[in-house]
């Protein structure tokens, strides 16, 4: 953690000289103040950080000459007297024995794998998942066969606000510049940039184990990332309070009383109702029709367990030795986050940890 903590900074820098300028920061939920960053376009439009990540970091992968294997499925780290010395790996028409020097484990975790969820945490059985379906920790039970300590595997963070249809992730950083959410009666229920963990119980509390997130036309407009919302049918429209309480079925005075008091309290800088502390520093009031509304719910999203590291990305086993050769960084490891990740830490995870990884994998390599 104190690595995590004292070298995001750098990796911030360090983003900046590839061309990827996360510019802007807001508040994810459970942080103390805003340190959540995040890409605008050129109109300052907040985008979605990680289609913007990904396609830089390809680019900048292939600027020095890295070789992709697509559709391919690496299925063993090999090893030599207990040294991780390649891979095996298979595509539709070729099986690859890939001989390395070192190793690095950067496969994610295993929230799109719903049976492997159940198996270490029974009480999700039945939740949506906003993983893809490919993210199934294939690389935590290959960690594993070679000897990997895995560390926190019941440690499985549902996100609290999904679309149930799709497992579409509705970001987090909505709520800390404004948006509220709302039960089926149309009343504020929540703080709602507590901890993910508290925010989803309080959900499942409420009527129907589910609730709507809103936004108004101020927030859609300064949004790449809500417009792909509406976009693509997430989200209901209401021109007015009133026209968006029929479409959600919601009664109408009630959510007048709810919009009306949250503008007050954001003007006067203080949540009379449920103690947000950051209301004086909000960006949005929700004043500004038309309005926009998305029934959520929550859903697995980030497991917190996995193979076990030390500070250097290092694998450990079980008696706490490093397995020499390989490494791992990213949702691939645990014990980084504890039981409860905090919102924009999983950039800051696969950062500082993926250059620590490639750096002490490049340096074994010429031992």
């Amino acid at each position: 953690v104190q690595t995590l903590a004292e070298q995001s900074a750098s990796a911030i820098d360090f983003l900046d000289s590839i061309g990827a300028h996360l510019s802007d920061v807001g508040k994810a939920g459970g942080a103390s103040t805003n340190r959540s960053h995040r890409p605008v376009d050129e109109a300052g439009k907040i985008l979605s950080v990680g289609s913007y990540l990904v396609p830089i970091f390809e680019q900048a992968a292939k600027d020095n000459n890295v070789t992709f294997y697509m559709e391919t499925e690496a299925t063993e780290i090999l090893m030599n007297e207990g040294t991780a010395v390649g891979v095996k790996a298979s595509s539709a028409d070729t099986d690859y024995t890939i001989n390395a020097k070192a190793v690095i484990l950067a496969t994610g975790g295993f929230g799109g794998n719903l049976e492997m969820v159940e198996s270490y945490k029974p009480e999700l059985k039945g939740y949506v998942t906003t993983n893809a379906s490919t993210i199934t920790g294939d690389g935590i039970k290959m960690a594993e066969a070679v000897g990997a300590n895995l560390v926190d595997m019941a440690e499985i963070q549902i996100h609290p606000t999904v679309v149930q249809s799709n497992g579409a992730l509705i970001t987090e950083s909505l709520r800390g510049d404004g948006a509220i959410l709302v039960n089926n009666e149309g009343n504020r229920f929540t703080n709602e940039v507590l901890t993910r963990d508290v925010v989803s119980a309080n959900i499942i509390a409420e009527e129907g184990s589910a609730a709507w997130l809103i936004v108004d036309q101020k927030m859609f407009d300064d949004s790449n990332v809500i417009q792909g919302y509406v976009n693509k049918g997430y989200m209901l429209k209401g021109d007015t309070v009133a026209d968006l309480a029929k479409v959600m079925e919601v009664d109408e005075a009630a959510l007048q009383a709810t919009l009306d008091n949250w503008v007050a309290m954001v003007k006067a800088g203080e949540d009379k109702d449920f103690g947000r502390d950051d209301l004086a520093t909000v960006k949005y009031d929700l004043s500004t029709a038309p309005y926009y509304a998305v029934k959520i719910a929550p859903g697995v999203h980030h497991t917190m367990g996995g193979v076990e590291i030390n500070t250097n990305t290092e694998v450990m086993n079980a008696s706490g030795e490093v397995i020499p050769g390989l490494y791992a960084a990213g949702e691939v490891t645990g014990g980084v986050h504890g039981g409860n990740r905090l919102g924009g830490n999983a950039v800051a995870d696969i950062i500082v940890f993926g250059r620590i990884a490639g750096q002490n994998a490049a340096t074994y390599t010429t031992k």
